[in-house]
């Protein structure tokens, strides 16, 4: 019974806030190539001018985001695939639900790592990130990581608000569930190409500017 709520919260969690805030952190990157350099910067601020910023990051996305992610690593730890005899849809939204869910997990962290904890730990500023994220996506091998890692966690997102209104019972329906597919689907291309054009962005040399104040010390913290 334990384990059945614990599913039920991680699910939940998924959907709220999790998803909405992979919304609006995509729509946040857009601002990079809507707006260029001035553009992101002016979003990260309104952003950060939020009324007790802490604490809604702390309790509207690291925790959630802490619960779900670990809790979908011991679910994937526990998952038996049984692909070698049963290829269906189903089946293999399940295996890449667990595989994407895992190389979310670590893109997350090593993202947050250098990005939000180094602006903590006062190595770059709010308005130097347009630059710091330059010099890290002009870096081939961190480039194709972040392609990788973006891909994965859209549609780990995508798939799983798909997941979740079979599972809460909101599609029930054969009908219901393939309508709502195609509305994943659409949803899980529009989040990514929102984080493609801001990475495509952020390897501009508009960006570039700001990078070169930083680069000695992003190299020092990878190297």
């Amino acid at each position: 019974m334990k384990g059945y709520y614990a599913r039920k919260v991680h699910s939940l969690l998924g959907l709220v806030p999790i998803s909405l805030f992979l919304i609006e952190h995509a729509i946040t990157n857009f601002a990079a190539y809507e707006g260029g350099q001035e553009g992101f910067r002016d979003a990260v601020r309104k952003l950060n001018d939020l009324p007790l910023i802490f604490f809604l990051e702390l309790f509207a996305i690291w925790l959630p985001l802490l619960f779900h992610g670990v809790y979908g690593l011991y679910i994937a730890y526990q998952a038996q695939p049984n692909l070698g005899h049963f290829k269906t849809e189903r089946n293999w939204r399940f295996v890449m639900q667990r595989v994407t869910g895992v190389i979310a997990f670590v893109f997350i962290i090593w993202h947050v790592y250098t990005t939000r904890f180094q602006i903590t730990l006062g190595n770059v500023t709010h308005d130097e990130l347009g630059g710091w994220m330059h010099d890290i996506v002009t870096q081939p091998g961190f480039f194709i990581f972040f392609l990788v890692g973006v891909i994965a966690t859209t549609f780990h997102f995508a798939n799983g608000v798909w997941a979740f209104l079979v599972s809460w019972g909101i599609t029930v329906g054969p009908r219901a569930q393939r309508i709502s597919s195609y509305v994943c689907l659409g949803l899980f291309a529009i989040v990514t190409t929102l984080f493609m054009m801001s990475l495509f962005a952020f390897r501009s040399e508009e960006f570039a500017d700001t990078a070169s104040v930083i680069t000695t010390t992003l190299q020092t913290m990878i190297g």
